[in-house]
């Protein structure tokens, strides 16, 4: 059988350039820093999304691998909440790896190896058919290395995967590591991109990397959802701040803040604009949805943590979640 395009079974995509799944716009990225635009060079959250009809036995996904490093490369397929297999193939530029598929048919996902920015080349059926998996309401979700999935053991285990999975919605993440510090070029980008939902999970970066006091993240924070506004005036947005980060909740920052105040400032700047108006904006506090016990490394979550992240996100946006 003949390869089928991917493009209409990639999910989880923000920009393509050149076939490659991309998370910022390759027409704008002078704006952005340097850091940001060699995360967003990451395919984080793509997926291969199919409906296999009865009798099909497997799937084969062909992929270029832009850094294919030294350790195996990892597919997992998913159908509905569950993983129903693993695959591991030897690390290579260019490769075909098949997984088997449970009888029955159904809609499956496929998740990629993400740090070896793989390019899905092309994909087919062995012994049956496959077609797009139904489109489902698509939800940005902009943060950081959390958002990222940072220490969560596969992609399918970050907070924003689960919760996504949880609500039935096409989730798109927008989390670049050591990024999400208020940058507004990307508010813009934002802005720019279809999507039904909105989740803004920034903040801890504003404690260490680009040090942020509590006055200017609270401005910050409404200028950053006062452009997303522009594209996307009634959505959902949902404002988290941080989780719990030991040795930054009462430690100043270079400019005096702790995490605590740089937290109370942007669900206070959340607080007045819904106030102000803008009635389909929700804020979810961080604080308390972590124990230290749920920290890899202090800083990043574990497979638990993600989970409990994605379980109060889910909580919070189930009411908002398109019919």
């Amino acid at each position: 059988m003949d390869w089928l395009d991917p493009e209409p079974f990639l999910r989880g995509t923000a920009w393509l350039d050149r076939g490659r799944a991309v998370r910022a716009d390759p027409a704008d990225l002078d704006r952005l820093p340097w850091d940001t635009v060699e995360r967003a060079a990451l395919p984080i959250g793509v997926r291969v999304e199919f409906t296999a009809a009865p009798g099909t036995r497997s799937v084969e996904l062909r992929y270029r691998a832009a850094s294919p490093g030294s350790l195996p490369h990892c597919f997992a397929l998913w159908r509905g909440a569950r993983c129903v297999g693993e695959v591991t193939t030897e690390p290579a530029e260019e490769a075909t790896v098949r997984l088997g598929l449970p009888s029955g048919g159904g809609v499956f996902s496929v998740h990629p190896p993400e740090d070896r920015a793989p390019v899905i080349l092309g994909l087919r059926a062995v012994g049956g058919v496959l077609s797009p998996a139904p489109a489902r309401p698509r939800w940005l979700v902009h943060g950081d290395s959390i958002t990222e999935g940072w220490w969560s053991t596969r992609p399918a285990h970050s907070w924003p995967a689960t919760a996504g999975r949880t609500l039935g919605l096409d989730t798109v993440n927008l989390g670049f590591a050591g990024g999400a510090r208020g940058e507004l070029p990307l508010a813009e980008q934002l802005a720019r991109l279809p999507g039904e939902l909105v989740t803004l999970a920034f903040g801890t970066n504003c404690w260490s990397e680009a040090p942020s006091s509590a006055d200017r993240l609270y401005e910050t924070v409404r200028a950053y959802v006062g452009l997303v506004r522009r594209g996307h005036p009634d959505a959902p947005l949902l404002i988290l701040s941080p989780v719990l980060r030991p040795e930054a909740e009462t430690t100043r920052n270079a400019v005096g803040a702790t995490l605590d105040d740089l937290r109370a400032a942007m669900e206070h700047a959340g607080r007045d604009l819904a106030s102000e108006g803008d009635q389909r904006l929700l804020v979810l506090s961080g604080r308390g949805l972590l124990g230290p016990e749920h920290l890899a490394d202090g800083l990043h979550p574990d497979d638990a943590g993600h989970a409990r992240i994605a379980a109060a996100v889910a909580r919070a946006l189930r009411p908002h979640v398109p019919a």
